[in-house]
């Protein structure tokens, strides 16, 4: 059963990784009407964009702070700088503002007698040490993770996933509310063109122009005809909730070695299995077309 809307939400994200986190952050602010965005908490990320998974965390948090600017928003109280490294050990956190921000926020969504709704699209070690430090919040927050590949196909090492996979196991062995969005063979479905973002993303003015520009640089130096955008997914589970098929299942076991397996007494989780592409992305174009006249300058 879909919660109420708009749930009260927190969007973790390694923004300054590739281009889909800055679609999906535009979205979240845009969907006024399904997700009440209370933060934005830049996440680590390590690879040719940056050198140390705190370099990528601070990158994040600049682009954050370039998208907001966008929408006429100020970063302070709103976005928040997250986990300086991945967790050190399966039962290690590491402290942040990010980190603490998500246990502020559960414990104010628990006295509303709500559910605060965490949107994570990258490593997920903000949530991880999130719920180490504070245990209590595993009954206050639902987890939306798109990270991991789907069961059955063969490459286990998806981006998300690998970086901290001491992380992921904290999330998948927590007795915690997870729909799970899996990489290949579900969300890979959401690839698009140049071609195709260029008409759809100009009614949206400046900010359009900015998610063309970072499209475009990504495609073109990485000679491709096309880019997934599978952050958006975590947005639209709630916007759009009929272009989703899931099941529910009981919570894998994520070895040390990325690998899956089944174990028997695991608490149940929600994995999504497929998703309508098409009406994916007209919600997101619809929600970017009202940029202009929501927006407010700076």
């Amino acid at each position: 059963m879909m919660p109420k809307k708009p749930v009260m939400a927190v969007l973790e994200t390694d923004t300054y990784n590739e281009i889909d986190d800055q679609f999906a952050l535009a979205y979240a602010l845009l969907a006024r009407d399904a997700v009440d965005l209370q933060a934005v908490i830049a996440a680590p990320f390590s690879n040719d964009r940056a050198a140390t998974p705190n370099e990528g965390m601070q990158k994040s948090y600049e682009e954050i702070c370039r998208i907001l600017a966008l929408f006429g928003k100020e970063p302070e109280g709103f976005a928040w700088k997250g986990s300086a490294s991945y967790l050190p050990g399966r039962r290690i956190p590491v402290e942040s503002e990010g980190a603490g921000r998500i246990i502020e926020l559960a414990h104010i969504a628990r006295s509303r007698g709500s559910k605060l709704y965490v949107l994570a699209i990258a490593a997920i070690s903000n949530v991880a040490s999130a719920l180490l430090l504070a245990p209590d919040i595993v009954q206050d927050i639902v987890i939306i993770w798109l990270g991991g590949n789907e069961l059955h196909f063969p490459e286990t090492g998806e981006f998300n996933l690998r970086q901290d996979v001491w992380a992921a196991q904290v999330i998948f062995d927590a007795n915690v509310p997870l729909v799970w969005l899996p990489c290949r063979n579900v969300v890979s479905i959401l690839a698009i063109t140049l071609d195709e973002l260029r008409p759809s993303l100009a009614p949206a003015g400046k900010l359009g122009e900015f998610l063309y520009s970072r499209s475009e640089e990504l495609i073109t130096k990485r000679k491709i005809t096309s880019k997934v955008i599978w952050d958006i997914s975590t947005v639209a589970w709630f916007s759009v909730p009929q272009a989703f098929r899931s099941e529910v299942i009981p919570s894998p076991v994520l070895n040390d070695d990325k690998s899956w397996s089944m174990a028997p007494g695991r608490h149940d989780i929600t994995a999504v299995t497929s998703l309508n592409r098409e009406a994916v992305f007209a919600d997101l174009f619809k929600k970017l077309a009202s940029f202009q006249s929501a927006a407010q300058p700076c």
